[in-house]
């Protein structure tokens, strides 16, 4: 908890936490959080987009005294797991005004875990890697998991041109913090090397604190799409211009955020968001001529979701006919929904079984580095409580005890699987 504390101190802006991607801020996280892996007993690296890396060397045939089995591995065992890793880990960057727990918690959970394995001897039949990602929340360039991307081997090259405010590119912000932009296909990971990939997180809702729970396990991620929509009508004096000849961007986009919330609240489970609005010219006395909003949407059923992001773009389509204006849409960002492995997740539901009375299963409606890992090996997510549900938000908050639990519940998990594996 008090490396929680000292990494939510590193941030970007006075006053509030704000870490993003190839920041100077994340520079000094990387540093903090590396720092950290080579005190557990980790060999560290940083690949070519800056996610940070730490390996677990207490790789080898585990001792009876901790194998609840009490068999050793065959040798070809051993040398079937030689090839073999498992990561864990979450994200490093941050919303802006963030809470200290969203994406650090996963990261300084499983080297916490590396340290309790080194502290208790213990033994896997495979390797460890403990993966902080470089960004996750995609605040920057407004194109989330670049982190999990580059190691999914699923970047599109063409993100290197996207500027963020000031104009940096992606390519030149890789350098500046000095990662390598013509490398990033080589920072792929070999699927065939995987075991699986496991991530804790905060809940991000109120389910688990409404029931008195700990932790949670996540069956699947919802999917998720991110959309920019253009309203271009005409800018004109706010004075002389009659209220009937107005073509008013911003009145446009004012009713598509209502039309956006009346959609949403149709279908169980669909939730859609509109986060930005900016009005140009953005003065005073001038009446809007374009207005830009950015759509949200997401549910765990894809289809549910397509369907829904068609009725939204249909109602924009009508309101601008209505309002002789037009109107551009573009789709920034598309992630299916994530079916969390079978095997894996029942894995996690004993471990945490040992450590609560229930273990009930909590779909993420939030997207995470597990969804894009998910593409070239199995993932699993625990969700630990998070008082009041809240998260982006600095109130965020975990206790001392639910990080205590998790952490047990992480430990017995790679014991299971080292078990089970063997």
């Amino acid at each position: 908890m008090r490396r929680i504390e000292a990494l939510g101190r590193i941030s970007e802006e006075r006053q509030r936490l704000t870490r993003t991607f190839c920041s100077p801020a994340m520079r000094r996280a990387n540093d903090l959080v590396a720092a950290w892996m080579r005190e557990a007993g980790m060999t560290v690296r940083e690949d070519a987009i800056g996610n940070v890396i730490g390996r677990c060397s207490v790789h080898g045939p585990q001792s009876k005294a901790h194998s609840p089995q009490s068999a050793r591995p065959s040798p070809q065992a051993v040398a079937r797991s030689a090839e073999k890793v498992l990561l864990m880990g979450s994200h490093l960057d941050t919303v802006r005004d963030a809470g200290r727990f969203d994406g650090a918690l996963g990261v300084i959970l499983a080297i916490a875990c590396v340290e309790q394995l080194r502290r208790s001897k213990a033994r896997l039949p495979f390797a460890l890697d403990v993966v902080g990602f470089a960004d996750e929340e995609g605040v920057r360039y407004q194109r989330a998991y670049l982190g999990s991307r580059v190691v999914a081997g699923t970047f599109d090259p063409a993100d290197l041109k996207r500027k963020d405010a000031d104009g940096v590119t992606i390519a030149e912000a890789i350098r500046r913090f000095g990662g390598q932009p013509t490398r990033l296909k080589l920072a792929r990971l070999d699927r065939s090397q995987l075991l699986g990939y496991l991530e804790a997180h905060i809940e991000q809702g109120p389910i688990l604190e409404q029931e008195n729970l700990a932790v949670g396990v996540v069956p699947a991620i919802a999917g998720q799409a991110r959309l920019r929509f253009r309203f271009n009508g005409q800018a004109g004096h706010a004075g002389t211009t009659p209220m009937h000849a107005r073509r008013d961007a911003l009145c446009a986009a004012a009713e598509f955020v209502l039309a956006v919330e009346r959609c949403a609240r149709k279908r169980a489970g669909l939730v859609a968001t509109v986060g930005q609005i900016q009005a140009e010219p953005n003065a005073s006395n001038v009446i809007p001529g374009t207005a830009t909003l950015t759509l949200d949407v997401r549910h765990p059923s894809d289809p549910v979701r397509r369907r829904a992001i068609a009725r939204i773009c249909d109602a924009a389509q009508r309101l601008c006919a209505a309002r002789k204006m037009n109107l551009a849409v573009e789709v920034i960002q598309a992630t299916p929904s994530v079916p969390c492995s079978r095997r894996l997740t029942a894995v996690l539901k004993r471990a945490a079984g040992k450590h609560q009375a229930r273990v009930i299963g909590l779909p993420s409606g939030a997207g995470h580095d597990a969804a894009v890992l998910a593409g070239i090996t199995p993932v699993a997510m625990l969700f630990v409580r998070c008082k009041g549900g809240v998260s982006h938000h600095p109130a965020e908050s975990v206790s001392v005890q639910d990080a205590e639990v998790a952490l047990s519940v992480i430990t017995d998990f790679l014991m299971l699987l080292a078990n089970e594996y063997e």
